[in-house]
């Protein structure tokens, strides 16, 4: 892939409107982190009534988190897995988080379902696992690295021939790699700690139905430098031709 061509950033959704206000949106904190890596970002909302651009026009792929569940199947999400298809099939570089982690396993094949253990929130340890010691785009985090986290879904099982790449005790899951050019992170690199507070804040009584305490949760979270340094990292991989 060209290193002139920008990377795409798939809107899958949006942030609260208050959060976005103060703080801007999930491609927006997406395209700073793929900018320190030296990459020239576009975004295409995938809910909207353009398809996406075509393969040959941009050098890598970034699918956001979303408010929206995978395994509600709906018509915009459902109309992305053709396309996602074709670009691990022709090595676009490809990276999904959150939620785009969910989309890009169930394309290729996985099974996405609702969290048995619930949510998983807050500044959360993760752990990498011993084969990622070469994986181009986990293999320089140390070996336990903290990461944002919020979701309710999980890859509850992998596409066939994907490798585990990270997890912890409560997702077994946080990272994996299908061939050698796309990758799903279930962590947010992109989320700050201020971000990641912010959701806490409004979250309160739902955390409350979980049996957790929002305010405490909120109090342990921390920017979380190690987990953000992965969307420079796959920029710099996306710009190399």
């Amino acid at each position: 892939m060209s290193s002139a061509l920008p990377i795409l950033i798939v809107l899958t959704g949006r942030t609260h409107a208050h959060i976005r206000q103060r703080l801007g949106d999930f491609d927006d904190w997406i395209a700073v982190g793929l900018r320190e890596g030296g990459a020239k970002v576009r975004t295409h909302d995938a809910r909207g009534d353009q398809p996406p651009p075509p393969l040959h026009s941009i050098s890598g792929i970034v699918i956001t988190g979303s408010h929206a569940m995978v395994s509600d199947r709906e018509r915009w999400s459902e109309a992305l897995v053709p396309w996602l298809q074709q670009a691990v099939k022709h090595s676009v570089p490809t990276l999904g988080i959150c939620y785009g982690h969910q989309l890009l396993a169930h394309a290729l094949g996985g099974e996405v379902t609702h969290h048995p253990e619930g949510v998983e929130i807050g500044t959360v340890k993760v752990q990498r696992h011993p084969q990622t010691q070469d994986d181009p785009l986990l293999g320089h985090l140390p070996s336990i690295f903290e990461a944002q986290a919020v979701h309710w879904q999980t890859v509850r099982r992998l596409p066939p021939g994907a490798v585990v790449l990270a997890s912890n005790a409560h997702e077994p899951h946080h990272a994996f790699r299908w061939g050698t050019n796309a990758w799903g992170v279930q962590f947010h690199p992109e989320f700050s700690g201020e971000a990641l507070r912010a959701y806490l804040e409004c979250l309160g009584p739902t955390m409350a139905r979980e049996g957790q305490d929002a305010t405490q949760i909120s109090a342990r979270v921390k920017n979380t430098p190690e987990a953000a340094s992965v969307l420079a990292t796959f920029a710099r991989l996306a710009r190399t031709p």
